[in-house]
């Protein structure tokens, strides 16, 4: 479907041309009438349905309906579980929002960083994108204010709840105005995030996208079967063999990544970490030179790869498997977007063999194996 067709302003229709969307994702259909006539929306999920345009487009239209913000009265809160999330939905809503005739400020506030320069560049507002602690340490600063909040989008609500920001979201409902609109998308709909559902949102619009439905067909699958030691240099060889330049890799551990990354460098590929052990300015930096091409290879841990969004991501390697079939779903996804192609590769020890038959049933589809014993990996 066409985004013309959903009732968003031609302003807001010439950034989506220009950010080099075509038709609407499914998410997106539903979501953006809604939030326009002001519903409020639950949306089940994986990241890579195109959530975020589905709450950033409009937003950024019925802002333009409203008065502008008060000094520190935000109208709009996006809470999300990371400070990668954050930095994506800002910049989500920085690029479609730039021929919009009323300005809207758009700004990401996180943890690991200091917190003044965030307090001083808070000032006029209209869209606050914060992870939950930073936000109630910004309130107690009074820098803040959530008074006026007239819309709230709890963004991968499942993933908030299990890094344990309970406490945080129930202390930041309680100063949230009673009248407000309420969009809340998560991968799965558990017992905590149900409970928000019923407690926060009135008479939603349930839009449910399933898991399998978020793996595109123009993703390349296939799996190497390799023993434990030999994982370093197989990955090494795929890399210089196919003249990969631009690959996410996942790791299950900190320890793991560094690892990885130590010994693709030593070998001459340039390559970067992406884990929660590493400062907010590293992590930002790295994402960015790996966006630009200027670093061969990102390897990152689950929880740090959230809001890594790239177009036209062309590998994704999973060095070590994922514990369930859903994150899998969920890596694979990062690749094959925007109606470009993408190849998904495994590496699979016999360790692993039986988990990933399961990850194979669970996904509906059969991953080719291929065997490595006849590849030269000697000086890797």
């Amino acid at each position: 479907m066409s985004f013309s067709t959903l009732g968003l302003s031609q302003a807001l229709l010439k950034a989506i041309k220009e950010q080099g969307y075509t038709a609407a994702y499914p998410i997106q259909e539903q979501a953006i009438p809604a939030v326009l006539k002001g519903s409020d929306v639950l949306g089940i999920a994986q990241t890579g349905s195109g959530k975020t345009a589905a709450f950033a487009l409009p937003i950024l239209d019925l802002l333009q309906k409203k008065a502008a913000s008060r000094n520190r009265f935000v109208k709009a809160l996006v809470l999300v579980p990371t400070r990668e999330l954050a930095v994506q939905v800002e910049e989500t809503f920085y690029n479609l929002s730039i021929h919009l005739p009323q300005k809207v400020k758009t700004m990401a506030v996180y943890g690991g960083v200091s917190i003044n320069p965030q307090m001083m560049k808070l000032s006029g507002t209209d869209v606050l994108v914060a992870t939950p602690g930073r936000l109630l340490d910004l309130i107690d600063h009074n820098a803040v204010k959530l008074s006026e909040v007239e819309i709230l989008v709890l963004d991968e609500a499942d993933k908030m709840l299990n890094l344990g920001f309970k406490e945080e979201m129930d202390r930041i409902f309680a100063l949230l105005p009673a009248k407000r609109q309420n969009l809340l998308f998560s991968a799965t709909l558990g017992g905590d995030v149900k409970t928000i559902v019923d407690t926060q949102l009135h008479n939603p619009l349930t839009i449910e996208v399933e898991a399998e439905a978020s793996v595109p067909e123009l993703i390349d699958q296939v799996a190497y079967q390799v023993s434990t030691e030999k994982k370093g240099p197989l990955l090494r060889y795929l890399i210089n063999q196919e003249n990969m330049q631009q690959v996410l890799v996942f790791a299950s551990s900190i320890r793991t990544a560094d690892n990885i990354v130590g010994k693709l460098k030593k070998n001459g590929i340039e390559a970067a970490a992406l884990h929660g052990d590493k400062s907010q300015g590293a992590r930002t930096e790295a994402l960015k030179q790996f966006k630009a091409g200027k670093i061969r290879v990102l390897v990152a841990t689950d929880l740090a790869s959230r809001g890594i969004d790239i177009k036209f991501l062309p590998y994704v390697i999973n060095y070590e498997l994922p514990r369930s079939p859903k994150d899998y779903v969920h890596r694979i996804g990062r690749t094959g977007r925007a109606e470009a192609s993408g190849k998904a590769v495994s590496l699979i020890t016999p360790e692993d063999a039986h988990h990933f038959k399961i990850i194979q049933k669970k996904m509906g589809k059969q991953v080719t194996i291929l065997p490595t014993d006849e590849i030269d990996l000697q000086g890797v």
